[in-house]
């Protein structure tokens, strides 16, 4: 199973929409958003284009009202911090950097992925077990548009360029 890990969005709707094409023209199944998404009108974008489950958390910057998430069949909002069975693999996701031993602190056992956004860098790091990566930032602030894949069934964790799509 191939899911997106999308962080930092900044209501970028020109750099949402292309990379919700990727998406669908990959088969993509689940996105987890490490939120950061800023407004209803993005959410709204993004749960109409994308048809599969959206995993979200807060970031710092939304101005939105939690309660209207509910609205939304396919996202499954956590607060600010969530971990899911994905594919068989079990995955952390937050916002900010500083709340990733929250997230270790939620399972029993250690992720196999943990996802945050924030720095809007993007980067890969390994804690013991757990592979922690930054997916960068849909938004194109400070660095260039990116988000990341991940293919359940081999573990490959992959950095897409938005510019570079087609």
């Amino acid at each position: 199973m191939l899911l997106a890990v999308l962080s930092d969005i900044h209501d970028n709707l020109a750099n949402l929409e292309k990379c919700l094409n990727w998406c669908r023209a990959h088969k993509v199944e689940t996105i987890i958003n490490c939120g950061d998404t800023t407004t209803l009108e993005t959410i709204n974008y993004l749960a109409a284009n994308f048809r599969g489950e959206i995993f979200m958390v807060d970031g710092n910057g939304e101005i939105y009202e939690t309660e209207e998430l509910k609205k939304f069949q396919t996202i499954k909002y956590r607060g600010e911090l969530g971990q899911e069975i994905i594919g068989g693999l079990r995955i952390g996701f937050c916002h900010e950097p500083h709340k990733i031993k929250r997230v270790l602190a939620l399972a029993p056992a250690a992720p196999d992925f943990i996802f945050y956004g924030h720095t809007h860098t993007p980067g890969i790091e390994r804690r013991g077990t757990t592979t922690v990566a930054n997916p960068g930032n849909l938004a194109g602030i400070f660095h260039q548009a990116t988000f990341a894949t991940l293919d359940t069934e081999t573990k490959e964790l992959e950095l897409k360029i938005v510019a570079d799509l087609s």
